[in-house]
C-alpha cells in the first residue's frame, strides 16, 4: 500500500480549515499540527500509486488554504 508524507503550509489564519479538511478526507490516516517553517504535517495512504498520485495532485492542493505542499513519499524496504 503506497504510502506518503506532506507537509504542508497554509495561508494566515486558515491552519485550523485546512487541518480538519484533511482530518475528514479518507485517504488521510494522520494529521499533526507543527510549529517551524510548515503548519501541518500528514501521512496518507492509498491503495495504489495511481490514487496517491490523484490524491496529491488534484485534492489536497485545492482544499482552500493551502499555500504550499512538499511530498515525501515513502519506499518499502
Amino acid at each position: 500500500m503506497p504510502e506518503a508524507f506532506v507537509l504542508f503550509k497554509t495561508e494566515p489564519t486558515h491552519e485550523r480549515d485546512v487541518y480538519l479538511a484533511l482530518s475528514d478526507h479518507d485517504g488521510v490516516a494522520e494529521v499533526h499540527a507543527l510549529y517551524g517553517e510548515f503548519d501541518l504535517l500528514v501521512r496518507v495512504t492509498s491503495p495504489d500509486s495511481k490514487e496517491l498520485s490523484q490524491l496529491l495532485m488534484n485534492t489536497f492542493r485545492r482544499i482552500e488554504g493551502v499555500k504550499e505542499t512538499q511530498t515525501l513519499i515513502a519506499v518499502e524496504g
